[in-house]
């Protein structure tokens, strides 16, 4: 089995490249299942609109992050909905679900999304203990996550914490990919960032100018997505039978 992992989408720009592109790269890769992280698609969180375009586009699995509740709309959507996923340890009382369990080549995979602590939201419990806690609760062949956070250190160490018992764990949330993707001990495939899905032009994802503008103490500037030189960011894990990974390649995808 071939899992293909996106990374964060960024902006009207992104969505409408993936949702162009991404048939013919799953048909290429040879891809069984495409989980894509989703929310930044917006610019910041994630519309019912959008949601359906990168679906409809053949993603099996929509991913999120910080910015997933940025959009109210969205709110009636993730309880609606079985395949678009928030981080897992925000607390309960909010909207959508961080898990999802789907059929793919006759077994049973959950797809989980959580969320990393150090510099980001407050009301996060520890998302080792969700990890773990799902994966005694739920049962599944092949359990895959999203690790959506900061610092490379932490995602590091949630990789190493999972190996052995998921078949691939991807980081997402700093648009910016990595070139450590490994198999790790107990065939567990790990890649510390997936990178994005929009505008390479730019800072991860905004149009360049705008900002140099706002690290110079620029405060009122609206930000805007960059649309040059768009690409689609990511990884493939390709699975044994046993749900054991044997390798991971790093995607980059530009229009031809």
């Amino acid at each position: 089995m071939k899992v293909l992992a996106i990374g964060d989408v960024c902006g009207l720009p992104g969505v409408d490249f993936l949702c162009a592109e991404l048939p013919a790269l799953r048909r290429e890769l040879g891809a069984d299942l495409t989980v894509v992280n989703g929310e930044n698609a917006t610019g910041r969180g994630i519309s019912p609109e959008l949601a359906d375009s990168i679906f409809y586009a053949d993603a099996d699995v929509i991913t999120l992050g910080n910015h997933a509740f940025h959009n109210r709309k969205i709110f009636d959507y993730l309880d609606e909905r079985a395949h678009i996923i928030r981080p897992g340890n925000l607390p309960s009382q909010l909207p959508g679900v961080g898990h999802t369990v789907l059929e793919c080549g006759g077994r049973r995979v959950c797809v989980a999304n959580l969320m990393g602590r150090l510099n980001m939201d407050f009301r996060l419990s520890d998302p080792f203990a969700a990890a773990d806690r799902l994966l005694r609760e739920q049962d599944a062949d092949v359990y895959i996550f999203d690790f959506h956070a900061e610092a490379t250190s932490e995602k590091n160490a949630f990789g190493y914490f999972l190996a052995g018992r998921a078949s691939a764990v991807f980081g997402t949330h700093t648009h910016v990919q990595t070139a450590d993707e490994r198999v790790l001990r107990g065939y567990t495939g790990y890649i510390t960032d997936l990178g994005m899905t929009g505008g390479a032009d730019s800072v991860i994802g905004v149009i360049p100018e705008h900002s140099v503008e706002y690290f110079r103490g620029a405060q009122t500037l609206r930000f805007e997505s960059s649309e040059s030189d768009l690409c689609i960011c990511g990884a493939l894990f390709e699975l044994d039978a046993g749900g054991a990974c044997l390798s991971v390649t790093r995607i980059r995808h530009e229009k031809n």
